[in-house]
């Protein structure tokens, strides 16, 4: 039996476990990003493990996320990356030098290789055929130490593309409908290949911005075969060595095949509040549009941008409407400037940001209250953008230009003929963003960590005991993600390196009232739906809870990368045996968890609701590893007691 390109990578890295489907597997990982967000976190975690030096082939901390320095946190925590980045031997991108996820995909990624990085968006690079996944920043600090990073073996589905985009139809386009077609937790537990003879006419920034977007499926990743296409985005960023066939075996077995026939879809839109909402453009026409923002690390590449400009060339936006422009990196930014395109894009009244997250996190550029903002990027989950009634909508880079222009929702074909855009054969290449680390040994040595006065050191887990009683806390929906449990935005990114004052904020989008009751209880639980904790891989999402106390959380199921977050931080995640016993259980009730060290062995747990007087049968599957990690306390206390 062949092997799907997923399987092939794996193979050619695995340094444990076993390929069969739902065992865990280790494998080798060549190379890890992170972003100044988690990447803080990460670097701490790295220095408690002691570790003098990377190693990994290439290791790279991009500063992306919180460039809005209104106060001292932000900019210490940048210049804490790029000293331990200079200590420890990673490339360090400098603000204003892009995406982490665009500039990695342009200057470092390389076919077949690994990547994780502390990003949820890390799939990104399976545009070029990387094996790239989001991780926890633990789980990447640890992978930066010489050590393996674990995965469920992944189920594999498998994407047909036939026929050929139609103008004013895009990848983004695409990426909605796989999203309306599985939903977001459709690709939970699953690798997506994309093939078929689609994909041909996808360029490598319209096949990263499908593998971005294959994070809000809850997929494991997604990839795309390394081919012709791949070798001449390589060449064009003077990488040509790097380049690798790579393809499936003709006879690879997939768990799941869906085909997608180009020829018949049509523009698409997600509607609020959840990235698979995903209805035709055309259905919505005439809702006022009140903001539009254009860029993220799904649609900010040099083509999106040249598409952009060509269709603003010699227009102007609607007075009602005001639109934002994001760049993905300072490579595209530079070569929109050496073509004029620049031009094209500020004469319509657009605005330009720094090339980096902005508004997708929001960090600025919070649309109006109540206000419709349709966005390129990859989510729309309720309050992300900083306004907590605003209302978001995803789209293509082309729809969004025709409601800047129409000051409402209008099918990007109406705009009339789409302007042929050509890409170079050559891309502007200017590194100077990016710093070299010190030379290892006596140079590495003498570089002073500097560490400001917001910085912290995270939180540790307590070694499990075989009883524990506590409070439910919190009992939450379904499909609860990392936004809700640890908001983002201006106010609270600043921060990511200060647990203690970040737990003011932990789950406010759902109860303003948490972090107060949670500091008070002690010792609690919370109890959630379907699809806990999808979204952003942001660790402090397991973290903050841990600091306020929480020990164990119990939903209907999880998504992948929080759950291990979770066994990482020491907090132990469990599931319903009967997922109609949520009903039962109540906030307030006083919970109680009995012979937790055989339910590890069994993955059989009993749960009693005291204040009820009853018991609710739980499921708990834990992998030999993960058993002595939660028995330890977490992922640092048992990389310290096998050191």
């Amino acid at each position: 039996m062949g092997l799907t390109i997923a399987q092939k990578i794996i193979k050619a890295h695995m340094v444990g476990g076993s390929m069969e489907q739902g065992q865990e597997v280790a494998l080798r990982i060549d190379q890890t990003l992170t972003q100044d967000a988690t990447g803080t976190m990460a670097y701490l975690e790295f220095e408690a493990m002691g570790i003098p030096r990377v190693k990994t082939e290439l290791s790279v901390a991009y500063i992306d996320h919180n460039t809005l320095q209104s106060g001292f946190e932000n900019a210490d925590d940048h210049r804490f990356i790029q000293s331990s980045a200079k200590k420890y031997g990673l490339k360090f991108s400098r603000p204003g030098n892009g995406i982490c996820h665009q500039v990695h995909l342009e200057r470092f990624g390389i076919p077949g290789k690994t990547l994780i990085g502390s990003d949820s968006h890390t799939p990104t690079g399976g545009g070029i055929g990387m094996l790239a996944m989001g991780a926890g920043g633990l789980d990447v600090a640890v992978a930066m130490g010489g050590g393996a990073y674990y995965i469920t073996m992944p189920k594999m589905y498998k994407v047909n593309l036939t026929g050929k985009l139609r103008p004013f139809v895009t990848a983004k386009d695409i990426s909605l409908e796989i999203l309306r077609i599985l939903s977001v937790k459709g690709g939970v537990g699953a690798i997506i290949e994309w093939g078929g003879p689609g994909i041909k006419e996808l360029s490598v920034p319209e096949r990263a911005t499908i593998t971005n977007m294959g994070t809000e499926l809850g997929a494991t990743t997604s990839i795309f075969p390394s081919d012709e296409v791949t070798k001449a985005f390589l060449e064009a960023e003077n990488r040509g060595e790097d380049w690798v066939a790579l393809e499936s075996d003709p006879d690879a077995v997939y768990d799941r095949v869906i085909d997608i026939d180009l020829n018949e879809l049509k523009p698409k839109i997600a509607c609020p509040h959840m990235p698979d909402k995903v209805v035709d453009v055309d259905s919505l026409k005439g809702t006022k549009v009140d903001q539009v923002c254009i860029g993220s690390c799904t649609n900010s590449s040099l083509y999106d941008m040249l598409k952009v400009a060509a269709l603003l060339r010699g227009r102007v936006i609607d007075p009602s409407v005001s639109l934002s422009i994001s760049c993905g990196s300072k490579q595209v930014l530079s070569m929109l400037a050496d073509c004029g395109a620049l031009s094209d894009i500020l004469h319509s009244g657009a605005r330009l940001l720094e090339c980096a997250c902005g508004p997708c996190i929001g960090m600025g550029f919070s649309p109006n209250s109540g206000g419709v903002s349709l966005r390129t990027f990859n989510r729309n989950f309720e309050g992300r953008s900083g306004t907590k009634d605003g209302k978001v909508y995803l789209v293509s880079p082309e729809t969004a230009v025709a409601a800047a222009i129409t000051g409402e929702i209008t099918d990007p074909r109406l705009l009339g003929d789409m302007p042929k855009v050509v890409m170079p054969e050559k891309f502007r290449i200017d590194d100077s963003a990016i710093i070299q680390p010190a030379a290892a040994g006596a140079e590495a040595d003498a570089v002073e960590i500097l560490k400001g006065p917001n910085i912290h050191e995270c939180p540790v887990g307590e070694p499990l005991k075989d009883e524990f009683e506590a409070p439910l806390i919190l009992k939450v929906g379904d499909n609860i993600t990392t936004d809700h449990i640890m908001p983002a935005g201006s106010k609270i990114l600043p921060y990511r390196s200060n647990v203690p004052k970040l737990s003011e904020f932990c789950f406010r989008v759902c109860d303003e009232t948490f972090s107060e009751r949670a500091k008070a209880a002690g010792r609690s639980i919370i109890v959630g739906g379907e699809n806990y904790g999808q979204g952003s891989s942001r660790e402090h999402a397991a973290l903050v809870p841990l600091y306020l106390g929480v020990r164990v959380v119990v939903t209907k199921s999880f998504a992948r990368i929080h759950v291990a977050n979770l066994i990482n931080a020491g907090i132990m995640p469990l599931t319903f045996a009967d997922p109609a016993d949520y009903d039962k259980l109540d906030q307030g009730d006083e919970l109680k968890l009995t012979g937790i060290l055989e339910g590890l062995e069994t993955g059989k747990f009993t749960l009693t609701d005291v204040t009820k007087g009853i018991d609710i049968e739980l499921n708990g599957h834990f992998t030999e590893r993960q058993k002595d990690m939660l028995k330890d306390g977490g992922l640092l206390k048992y990389v310290a007691a096998r050191a």
